[in-house]
């Protein structure tokens, strides 16, 4: 049982001091394809686990949002200001990949060890 709450501390304590950040390299074609999302317009792109009104357990989404939610983190992906709710990083890993579709208008978020989705859509909703 100690073992455990040592664990459990230590875990704790790593993440409130923000040591773990989360890195997606965007393809050529992603950045292209989140810019002109974005647009002239002031905004982020956020990643986000929805579980509301899917049918299903959840898929991912990106949002276009004027402002960060309370809370909020910076994901690492270059230039473009990409964003998730800390409660949402346990859905995914500290490395991934995000590229877009050719013929399709959609991403696909993968990392070494799996395929989150080869449909990830994104939502404009600033």
């Amino acid at each position: 049982m100690t073992i455990v709450t040592l664990a459990f501390s230590t875990y704790t304590k790593i993440f409130k001091e923000r040591i773990y950040t989360m890195n997606i390299q965007l393809t050529p074609l992603a950045k292209e394809r989140l810019n002109t999302s974005l647009g002239v317009r002031p905004g982020y792109v956020k990643l986000f686990y929805d579980t509301e009104g899917c049918g299903c357990d959840g898929i991912t989404v990106l949002l276009i949002i004027n402002e960060p939610d309370s809370g909020d983190i910076k994901v690492e992906a270059g230039l473009i200001p990409l964003l998730i709710n800390p409660q949402q990083e346990i859905y995914y890993e500290e490395f991934m990949r995000l590229d877009a579709d050719p013929n399709y208008p959609s991403f696909k978020l993968s990392s070494n060890s799996m395929v989150y989705s080869t449909n990830v859509k994104i939502r404009d909703i600033r």
